[in-house]
């Protein structure tokens, strides 16, 4: 859905700041000058983004700002959302130079960077952050690979629950819940909490649904990710060997197996924009989504709009995409192209770009106090989402992200398909994670998982 954002901006005062030439600091404006200056950048430069569909309303008030200070030119390059980080990769590997700027999904970093398509800014940082008086957003454990740092985390994808508001506000059901169970019914602060709410509220002759959640494979699998590290699991040991195929693994598979029964029926094939249209007809108990969900479900065109509750996902708070800015190893204007990425994550600008109808949801502690951020996601839903970005596990951030998440993704599908036990389809994961792992160079992996397990909450390692 696309909710236009333009005639507000023109007739607010927001509108009037995006207009204005005087989106950044003088100091900014003064440190980028230098710089440009210092690098013998002709001023009819142009830099060339490679974007996700859907985020180019969030790069045009960035661009045209930066452009203002420093007569820098842009050319923007679209890419699908499931492609682009396979695009940068094969522009890389077929040494091409098509782009300066990238946003591909903070989960591919790990390969790009092996694959030699990014440019390691840790010096650029080093040298630029201070000077632009630059701190860090509520989310940047996808940033850094092996200690170095690559890019710049633009979008806040974190995981969050969505509760109807009007079945925990049912007085009859409030009651036998209470009479039934021997405690108060509330939003769950456990999965178990959450199945047995999700089992209590289900029934389908009354086409009242105990959930929406996802149940194709590709977000079907993070929901296992989250259970089972809600069980103070994690998916390795130290040197790698897979860690998923133990009771935890399993008994987090056979739950999330057994709350299918209590979705709606169509959740088997449901995308992400059929989940936020089934979910905002108010029938459904518990979902899962991101901001883009609070954006649908917050508009005039939803049913359940101001009738939701809000928390972080049961036990464990989970980053499981985002866009972000990196810079191509294969740019003519390194230096300039990193200024850009520095430059766009600043409070400002970043402001301008998360106000617009795109793909970017707050990431920075800034955003959230913006009068316009707060009237597209809600108060409510802003205070759970700064809360939990801060929170969060990292995603898992090694080389072969995708063909982990692929063999596992599979495993489950066939699980819930009922073709195999959870043993067996977690099993069979281990089995192709080992091979994997010695595919890719056990000594690697095992190098940045040590790197990765450091980000974790203590409660976890």
């Amino acid at each position: 859905m696309n909710i236009s954002r333009r005639h507000f901006l023109k007739t607010s005062a927001i509108g009037s700041l995006y207009l204005s030439p005087l989106f950044a600091s003088a100091e900014v404006s003064r440190v980028l000058k230098s710089a440009i200056t210092k690098a013998h950048t002709n001023k009819h430069t142009t830099l060339t983004i490679l974007y996700p569909d859907g985020s180019l309303p969030n790069l045009l008030p960035v661009t045209k700002a930066f452009s203002q200070i420093t007569d820098i030119n842009f050319n923007f390059i679209k890419a699908s959302v499931d492609d682009i980080n396979t695009k940068i990769l094969l522009e890389s590997l077929g040494h091409k130079h098509s782009f300066d700027i990238g946003l591909p999904a903070t989960f591919g970093i790990p390969d790009l960077v092996e694959a030699n398509a990014l440019l390691d800014i840790s010096d650029y940082a080093e040298q630029y952050e201070p000077q632009l008086g630059y701190t860090s957003s509520l989310y940047d454990l996808g940033d850094k690979y092996k200690g170095k740092k690559y890019g710049y985390q633009t979008d806040g994808d974190i995981y969050l629950m969505f509760y109807n508001k009007s079945f925990l506000q049912d007085k009859i059901r409030v009651t036998d819940y209470e009479q039934t169970y021997g405690k108060k019914l509330d939003i769950p602060n456990t999965w178990q909490e959450l199945d047995q709410q999700m089992a209590f509220f289900h029934n389908s002759e009354k086409q009242k649904y105990g959930g929406a959640m996802f149940r194709i494979a590709r977000y079907m699998v993070w929901e296992w990710w989250i259970r089972f590290h809600a069980k103070k699991q994690l998916p390795f040991k130290d040197d790698m060997t897979p860690n998923i195929n133990n009771e935890p693994g399993i008994e987090a598979l056979e739950e999330l197996l057994a709350a299918s029964k209590y979705q709606h029926p169509s959740v088997a094939g449901n995308g992400l924009v059929d989940n936020w249209k089934l979910y905002s007809e108010g029938r459904c108990y518990a979902n899962i989504g991101w901001g883009g969900t609070q954006k649908y479900l917050n508009s005039s065109e939803s049913k359940i709009r101001g009738n939701m509750l809000y928390s972080s996902t049961p036990e464990v708070a989970y980053f499981n995409w985002g866009w972000n800015y990196v810079v191509s190893s294969q740019s003519k204007y390194p230096e300039l192209s990193y200024l850009f990425c520095l430059f766009s994550v600043l409070p400002k600008q970043s402001t301008l770009a998360v106000i617009e109808n795109g793909f970017f949801d707050p990431f920075r502690k800034e955003h959230y106090n913006n009068p316009e951020i707060q009237r597209m996601y809600s108060n409510e839903f802003l205070n759970v989402h700064r809360e939990t970005m801060k929170k969060a596990i990292p995603d898992l951030y090694i080389e072969g992200q995708g063909q982990y998440m692929n063999v596992l993704q599979r495993s489950i599908v066939e699980a819930y398909n009922k073709n195999i036990s959870a043993k067996d389809a977690l099993a069979y994961a281990e089995f192709t994670w080992q091979k994997l792992t010695k595919k890719i160079g056990e000594q690697k992996q095992v190098e940045q998982w040590r790197h990765l397990k450091q980000q974790y909450p203590k409660e976890l390692t």
